[in-house]
């Protein structure tokens, strides 16, 4: 089947929703598709701390200098100045304008603002400790209304389709690199759908998924990364995988995040024998930098032969945690922990990107037609390491350039979409138990050797093994029946291949990549 469409949106997070959105209310018909079967599998539903937007009392530059700082001296500054001087702007019109999202106010019908880790001023919006919830379901209401959107859940994009690719007129290889859509999976039908498009928005999210430990949904495995790596997009800094210093901690459950935000209300880390330690290695102890905490706990751990360390706020007002952090009340009491009397055992998780597809200040990647925000793109915006709680501001703000952006050129954007080739579908059943080890292997991998500190030897030994699973991958999945499970481990081990290779060119330690220049071991 073949589907015709003014702009095809993969992924419904903040980016992604917020980009039909502007699209759909200038009168461009938009098909948005998601992977999940809710809003909850998106990263953007999970975000707990809040969303940047400005002190009360602060210099201009103020924010500005905390991302730059954070990003350890690769930021893009023209990025950075994007995001602070349309950031704000962009919190009004959408999130407290259109959206009308509950932020928590004072009173006085204040706008309450709290303050993150290495920020220098209380300048983030939120809504208790489920700030990106409740902003998924104000924008999915919208969605859901708008006329000019067609919103498919359980839609896998398997590729893009490119005129150099894909076109059964073989001239068309002489066209610039260009975009004309994606070969889309209905998990309802098994039938794989062709989606033409005149403009194509990647908005997939993040990686954190080819990690054992990680903060991010099932659904957060690179796909968007994999489908353009394939196309022949641009892609860079991967290397800069950020780990959130704190995830509960229990042995046979998923991790949980615990935000940024408990630490910026006081929350204290401890060691093993319930210690501080992180003074000892930053000036900003318990406050400095994700990277630096997350490397400082994962040392620690690693000294005291320790699965876990503890993050304590019982010394806190319990009524004013109850209602601070509700939501992570409630998870960790299900699971047996109550945090206004006892500490919190913590471990450290793959959270965010940092790189992605290149962009530039509209979105654009290298192919035409194609574009890409939130964070499967690399805006430059954070550098090698990602500032607390500027992920959904990006995501607004490059959405709505993106949409500016297309929208101005619209009149002039000629539809081009070539006679191409249906899906082949495969006929080979495939086995569950060789994709469950596969992924087990996977995460093993990263985590073993391109976590928190990697060494030649480690990542060497991860190409190969990466190389040589993705081979095997590959041979199968060219003649089995396509699964949701397929398309992920394909696009899975493809990704984290992708962060490997781009740990073992890189071999200086900057932000969130830290690197030993020898094969020593951390003691």
């Amino acid at each position: 089947m073949i589907k015709e469409t003014d702009v095809l949106v993969i992924g419904l997070g903040v980016a992604g929703g917020a980009a039909a959105l502007e699209l759909a209310k200038k009168g461009l018909q938009v098909t948005l598709i998601s992977s999940g079967d809710q809003i909850s599998s998106a990263n953007s539903y999970r975000a707990q701390g809040g969303v940047g937007y400005r002190a009360s009392e602060e210099f201009s530059d103020d924010f500005k200098g905390d991302i730059l700082k954070a990003g350890a001296g690769l930021c893009y500054e023209k990025a950075v100045d994007r995001l602070v001087e349309l950031g704000p702007a962009c919190v009004e019109e959408i999130l407290l304008g259109e959206l009308q999202v509950p932020f928590q106010r004072d009173e006085y019908g204040k706008l309450k603002l709290t303050r993150e880790a290495a920020h220098q001023h209380p300048r983030i919006l939120y809504h208790q400790d489920q700030t990106g919830r409740v902003i998924m379901e104000a924008l999915l209401k919208k969605i859901l209304a708008h006329p000019n959107i067609t919103t498919h859940f359980r839609r896998s994009a398997v590729d893009l389709i490119t005129l150099s690719h894909h076109s059964k007129k073989s001239t068309d290889i002489y066209y610039p690199p260009t975009c004309v859509g994606a070969y889309v999976f209905n998990q309802e039908t098994e039938q794989v759908n062709i989606y033409f498009a005149k403009e194509t928005i990647l908005a997939t999210g993040g990686v954190g998924e080819v990690f054992l430990h990680t903060t991010n949904t099932r659904e957060a495995r690179g796909d968007g990364l994999a489908m353009a790596f394939r196309a022949g997009v641009r892609i860079m800094n991967l290397e800069y995988i950020q780990f959130h210093p704190t995830s509960f901690y229990k042995t046979g459950e998923p991790r949980f995040l615990l935000s940024e935000a408990l630490r910026g209300e006081g929350g204290k880390l401890l060691s093993k024998d319930f210690k501080p330690f992180m003074a000892a290695m930053h000036p900003q102890g318990d406050l400095a930098p994700r990277d630096i905490v997350a490397r400082g706990i994962f040392q620690e751990m690693v000294r005291t032969d320790s699965p876990h360390l503890w993050l304590d706020l019982s010394f806190k007002n319990p009524s004013f945690l109850e209602g601070r952090f509700p939501h992570i009340y409630a998870y960790c009491k299900s699971k047996g922990v109550d945090l206004t009397r006892e500490p919190l055992p913590i471990v450290p998780a793959a959270h965010y990107s940092c790189g992605g597809i290149a962009v530039d200040l509209v979105g654009k990647t290298t192919m035409r037609n194609l574009r890409a925000i939130g964070e499967v793109s690399c805006t430059g915006v954070h550098g090698a390491n990602r500032l607390a709680s500027t992920a959904l501001l990006e995501g607004l703000v490059w959405a709505k350039a993106a949409a500016a952006d297309i929208v101005t050129k619209w009149e002039d954007k000629k539809a081009y979409f070539p006679e191409v080739d249906g899906w082949q579908h495969g006929i080979e059943e495939v086995d569950q138990a060789l994709i469950q080890q596969d992924w087990l292997t996977i995460k093993q991998t990263m985590w073993n050797y391109v976590g928190l500190i990697r060494s030649p030897h480690r990542l060497k030994r991860a190409v190969k093994m990466l190389t040589e699973l993705k081979w095997e991958i590959n041979s199968f999945y060219a003649n089995a029946k396509l699964t949701p499970e397929l398309l992920g481990l394909r696009n899975g081990c493809q990704t984290a291949l992708l962060i490997t290779e781009g740990a073992s060119r890189n071999p200086n330690s900057r932000g969130c990549h830290f690197r030993l220049s020898s094969n020593r071991e951390i003691v």
